[in-house]
């Protein structure tokens, strides 16, 4: 018996050592990408679990290939039987509008919540395109902020270009959120800003997040440990800075966010909102939509 609590008195007091000396820990820990859940399925083959999808790979930089779902209207599945990947990405100029799912963290595009989104989407008339980021399910590469984002860059690109004018929206969930507001930061930036944006679940940033989170609550008497955290997130470069990216954006924006949501809490949904809300009518009062930095009283 003192042998165990010796031993578990060990592990918890050598978590903090860890993770300053392996700093890449906790960004493992944040993006959850070797859990690839679900086991046993077969992510070429999405038709085990979705209906009317085909799957597909982009070469996102060189050496790195990420792969996609294509998931047609729901009134398009008769047509679709047997097609190939050509012919659904044919469809995409129909003027059906188009979805980018960025998922959260843990998993692949074939994870049941994320498939039964997709079902909904797809019955409402719309082409649903989900990606698996570098690192994440079958794609190749490891996962951080800028190559996710990168990935998530190209395929809206890559969309924009087969959808030949169709509507082209950036749906984010938890950690995608941050995903999704970064790429229409540079979009915005690039003077091309996305069309329409949805969040669900959102952050202000992820360092808010890992700090509440019950693994780090247990260390957060030590002098410190929140600070160590905060510098482990700074030289990793892993923000996903929600509050900042929305100060800027002028695309409609939809929130989605639970009450009751236990691992992002529902405030943070509201502080998106309101600094989104409160720089929209700034701009508004200066009669412009131009990018500029806005400070929040």
């Amino acid at each position: 018996m003192k042998r165990a609590a010796s031993f578990l008195i060990t592990v918890y007091a050598s978590v903090p050592v860890v993770l300053h000396l392996f700093p890449w820990i906790l960004g493992h820990a944040i993006f959850a990408h070797l859990l690839r859940l679900p086991f046993f399925v077969d992510l070429d083959r999405p038709e085990d679990v979705l209906n009317h999808t085909c799957n597909f790979y982009l070469g996102t930089e060189e050496g790195v290939s990420v792969g996609v779902w294509h998931t047609l209207p729901a009134s398009k599945w008769e047509e679709a039987a047997g097609k190939s990947p050509e012919w659904y990405r044919g469809t995409l100029g129909d003027g059906h509008p188009v979805v980018i799912y960025l998922h959260g963290n843990v998993g692949t595009r074939a994870l049941h919540h994320r498939v039964e989104l997709v079902k909904i989407l797809s019955a409402a008339g719309y082409h649903v395109l989900s990606l698996d980021y570098r690192g994440f399910g079958d794609s190749s590469g490891e996962p951080s902020e800028a190559g996710m984002t990168s990935d998530a860059l190209y395929l809206y690109k890559w969309a924009k270009t087969q959808s030949k004018g169709s509507l082209v929206c950036l749906w984010g969930h938890s950690l995608g959120s941050g995903v999704a507001t970064n790429a229409a930061f540079e979009l915005q930036l690039r003077g091309s800003p996305v069309e329409a944006i949805i969040l669900e679940s959102p952050y202000t940033r992820i360092g808010e997040v890992v700090v509440i989170h019950p693994l780090a609550k247990m260390y957060m008497f030590l002098p410190g440990f929140d600070s160590l955290l905060w510098n482990i997130l700074d030289k990793n470069r892993i923000e996903f800075p929600n509050d900042k990216n929305l100060k800027f954006l002028t695309c409609p924006l939809l929130i989605l966010h639970a009450e009751d949501d236990n691992v992002v809490p529902h405030h943070m949904g509201l502080t998106v909102r309101r600094v989104f809300t409160h720089c929209t009518r700034h701009r508004s009062r200066l009669g412009n939509n131009t990018t500029q930095r806005i400070r929040l009283k």
